[in-house]
């Protein structure tokens, strides 16, 4: 029997990019990232590199450490998906 999800990629993503939001144009360490999104290291760079494959975040190593920066493109996506969120959640659909 497998384990159920609690949160679905949308979900997971949405959480990524909050963060991203929170920490603004200077980016953020992955394990900052995997710590304040919960979740894995391995999984937080795994979602962080689809995000970035798409133009939403950029990567650069600062000093030895994996850093994400969300790009104007990730802003405007992450805004328009706040949107949606608030729409399915006022229709009370699990996202």
């Amino acid at each position: 029997m497998s384990k159920q999800q609690y949160r679905s990629e949308m979900g997971i993503i949405s959480d990524i990019l909050c963060v991203m939001m929170d920490c603004g144009r200077q980016g953020v360490m992955i394990s900052t990232l995997a710590r304040r999104a919960n979740l894995s290291h391995y999984a937080a760079i795994e979602k962080c590199q689809k995000l970035a494959d798409f133009g939403l975040l950029e990567h650069v190593n600062i000093e030895r450490n994996r850093t994400f920066i969300i790009t104007e493109k990730g802003i405007r996506f992450f805004q328009e998906m706040q949107k949606f969120i608030a729409i399915v959640q006022a229709v009370k659909i699990r996202y």
